[in-house]
């Protein structure tokens, strides 16, 4: 018999950066025990192999390799080490678990047998039947293979052939993205080789077929996608797919290059049947402080008139879009986000293609902010994409209450140059309380006014010329609680405003001839609080009076000045309690206000509450800011306008199990009418989820709103089993009993496929416009790539 050393051990696991020397020998140390026959150790045997000789550049061969088993045979005739019962190996961050595992050293093969489990350091497991390799770990030869990765993706092959130390051939192989389970995955594909090359990042497929619910879909003799480690690899996309009545049908067909670690550019050609050939860059650049992205879309139109009646019906059409944002310290950061289309109609004409972020709403900022200090500085243009005449068919009704003035749209946009805002609150207290600094510089140039008219009265949203406004205020508050509970919190208040005036339009007498206006708003008051608690077996409840008190002089200059961030008043709860109810600074609220209220709110040990406000303001003296008509005002309607106001109110309830119900109303201090209400609930139970809103709006002659609005919007999403879902939206007008826009849908996610299938009809545009019937369908394969299919077609019966 040839000699051979066996090492047996109790069951006790060893890690590889924690031998201890006494554990520890080496196979030149067992050979000095050749004729000690049977050794028994009450460690586990481990064993160092030397690898030197077969180093490999890509693995550290100067680390050891740890083997731990319930027995260890050492063959001195053969040269073979064999480790049987629950071997362990480490090495270089590599992990092998079998039942038996044999070490020849003559050949430097290792092989393994039996519940074979490999961890590379990549994060793959290996599983199979038998195993070889090479000492190295890095050539090697497999049975009955099946390998999942940290991406979550699944191999399985009748065997495979790792070579190279990078290249892993598997025949008869499969690939998913799906966990092993009992039934077949949704999708997978077969190919007869399947070859993954580590070094160029690259999965080969030959000879592959695509399942899909376990049926062939389809049979492509070759082709290859990236390592599903790796976030970027050149190659071409998935193809997105378009049909639009004017556009005939297309195929976006994108082609990604990855042209260095830090910047990448994406070229998409798509063929219109019926427009030619629309082509798109979109450049991607990652910088040391932050990124900027470049985007360029344009078409040659073979059919302008398709267009014809809009900005679209022009041969030539572009659009550019660039972002950026960089970050200067660490407290500041500066960036932009620019669009500039040939026209006005390109975004929603070709709006299945991603241009960047285009918007009308082009801007460049810069903005720092500590935690007591905020500076915001943005310059704006504006593009609009709403056509002067949107409905040629319908000519402006004469008789209506609200007529524009001068139909060219884009030549009202203003440039702001720019919005400077500035916020400190200081550390220090004043007299006891917190005193804040807000400031704002707004200039803006206008090349057209922009005017309306209402019942024959021209009223302006913005004047022609260059206007400039420099704005300082000061606040002060201290909150104040006595020993019964009553919380008092005096406060005040100066703004000042400074005006240049440049107004290029001789027709406007309102503003102010003077090129240089000075306009200040002190003011002091008070707010009473006197919360009452009461508590029971399962919550409290909390009531609560409150009274507001504000003294200051009258508004200065009203109509005399540009109005154009002070332009939107709603009078609701969240603002009754607001000490300048105007929402900019081109308007100060003047004269003696009294704001009164009462609060309740009923809260449960379990977090699920109700709370509620009603009020009113009134006007106690001075002259009434909402009664003054400005530039823009016509006699007011903000319910404010009157000496005391209407009434306004609101109501939330919270389950806090996902039901949520909340609303606001503001009633007519005549009649109790009411003049406005929004109320909106949200809600999932079991596997329905909702949301439901309802708005109304009183008829306002004054503002142009000649009848009633009442709308209801709604949307339901509903959980099927496992992963199906269906869904739906709809915007009903109650007034014309209309449905407005409606859409529908069918979708399926899971850990690997997602798609969904949708149809909606628009008629948010009709007065006339044909009904667009949009079609739209998506799916996505995960590290396959995403596609869709969009359809938009047009219907001249509104009411079909």
């Amino acid at each position: 018999m040839g000699s051979t050393l066996i090492l047996t051990q109790k069951i006790k696991r060893v890690g590889a950066g924690c031998v201890s020397p006494d554990y520890l020998r080496t196979v030149s140390a067992l050979a000095l025990l050749c004729g000690a026959g049977l050794m028994v150790l009450s460690a586990p045997a481990v064993a160092q192999i030397d690898l030197s000789q077969t180093a490999k550049q890509s693995i550290d061969t100067s680390q050891p390799m740890l083997l731990e088993a319930k027995e260890l045979r050492y063959d001195f005739d053969n040269d073979v080490i064999i480790a049987s019962g629950s071997v362990e190996i480490y090495f270089d961050n590599y992990t092998l678990l079998a039942d038996r595992v044999t070490y020849n050293r003559k050949d430097g093969k290792l092989s393994a047998h039996g519940n074979v489990q490999m961890t590379e350091p990549s994060g793959n497991l290996i599983l199979a039947d038998n195993l070889t390799l090479s000492d190295d770990f890095s050539e090697g030869f497999v049975n009955a293979l099946q390998i999942d990765t940290p991406q979550f993706t699944h191999f399985e092959a009748e065997s495979a052939e790792r070579s190279g130390d990078n290249v892993t051939t598997l025949r008869n192989g499969t690939y998913s993205v799906y966990k092993k389970a009992p039934k077949p995955p949704l999708w997978r594909i077969k190919s007869t080789t399947i070859i993954h090359n580590q070094q160029k990042q690259r999965i080969y497929f030959e000879g592959a077929s695509i399942e899909l619910f376990g049926n062939t879909i389809a049979k492509i003799p070759y082709f290859s996608i990236a390592d599903p480690s790796v976030g970027r690899k050149s190659g071409f996309l998935l193809p997105r797919f378009v049909t639009k009545s004017r556009l005939g049908f297309g195929a976006a067909i994108p082609y990604y290059w990855s042209l260095s670690p830090t910047y990448d550019l994406t070229v998409t050609v798509t063929p219109l049947t019926e427009q030619g050939v629309l082509g798109q860059l979109d450049w991607r650049q990652q910088l040391e402080t932050g990124s900027y992205n470049v985007s360029i879309g344009g078409i040659s139109q073979a059919d302008p008139n398709a267009f014809s009646g809009s900005s679209g019906d022009v041969r030539g059409r572009f659009i550019v879009n660039t972002n950026g944002s960089f970050d200067l310290s660490k407290r500041w950061d500066a960036g932009w986000d620019i669009t500039y289309a040939t026209d006005r109609a390109f975004r929603e004409d070709y709006g299945f293609a991603r241009f960047g972020n285009a918007q009308e709403v082009s801007k460049i900022f810069l903005k720092g902010e500590t935690k007591r200090n905020l500076f915001d500085a943005n310059a704006y243009a504006f593009q609009i994409s709403q056509e002067d005449n949107p409905s040629p068919t319908q000519p402006t009704n004469p008789s209506a209450p609200f007529t524009p003035v001068n139909a060219d749209l884009q030549e009202k946009q203003p440039f702001v140059h720019p919005v400077i805002d500035n916020s400190i609150y200081f550390e220090k207290s004043i007299l006891g309380g917190q005193l804040n600094y807000d400031g704002n510089l707004t200039s803006l140039t206008r090349e057209t006014t922009d005017a309306f008219s209402v019942n024959g009265q021209n009223r302006f949203r913005g004047v022609e010329g260059t206007f400039t406004r420099v704005s300082a205020n000061l606040t002060w508050q201290r909150t104040l609680i006595d020993p019964i509970g009553q919380v008092f919190t005096p406060f005040a208040y100066a703004k000042t405003n400074l005006y240049f005036l440049a107004n290029a339009d001789n027709n406007v007498t309102a503003l102010s001839d003077e090129s240089v206006v000075f306009r200040g708003m002190p003011a002091v008051g008070l707010e009473y609080r006197y919360p009452f608690l009461a508590t029971f077996n399962g919550g409290n409840q909390v009531i609560e009076p409150i009274a507001q008190l504000i003294v200051r002089p009258n508004e200065a200059a009203i109509g005399e000045l540009p109005n154009e961030d002070a332009q939107s008043i709603v009078f609701d709860a969240s603002t009754l309690f607001e000490w300048d109810k105007f929402s900019g600074f081109d308007r100060n609220e003047g004269g003696t206000r009294a704001n009164l209220g009462l609060q309740y709110k009923l809260q449960f040990d379990k977090g699920s509450f109700i709370s509620g406000l009603f009020g009113r303001s009134f006007q106690l003296a001075g002259r009434n800011s909402y009664a003054v008509p400005g530039i823009l005002d016509a006699t007011g309607d903000s319910g404010l306008q009157t000496t005391g106001s209407d009434y306004v109110t609101s109501l939330y309830f919270d389950t806090n199990t996902g039901f949520r119900l909340g609303g606001n109303a503001r009633f007519s201090e005549h009649d109790f009418g009411v003049e406005r209400a929004e109320v909106s609930a949200s809600g999932r139970y079991g596997p329905a989820s909702t949301v439901l809103s309802y708005a109304y709006l009183a008829e306002r002659p004054d503002a142009g709103i000649d009848q009633q609005r009442s709308e209801l919007v709604g949307a339901l999403n509903l959980t099927l089993e496992e992963n199906w879902r269906v869904f739906g939206s709809l915007r009903y007008d109650m007034i014309n009993e209309n449905i407005v826009q409606d859409t529908v849908g069918l979708g399926y996610d899971d850990e690997g496929f997602s798609a969904s299938i949708s149809y909606g009809e628009d008629r948010s545009r009709n007065n006339g416009e044909p009904v667009e019937r949009i079609f739209f369908f998506r799916f996505g394969l995960r590290t396959i790539g995403d596609t869709s299919l969009s359809t938009s077609t047009s219907d001249s019966s509104p009411n079909d």
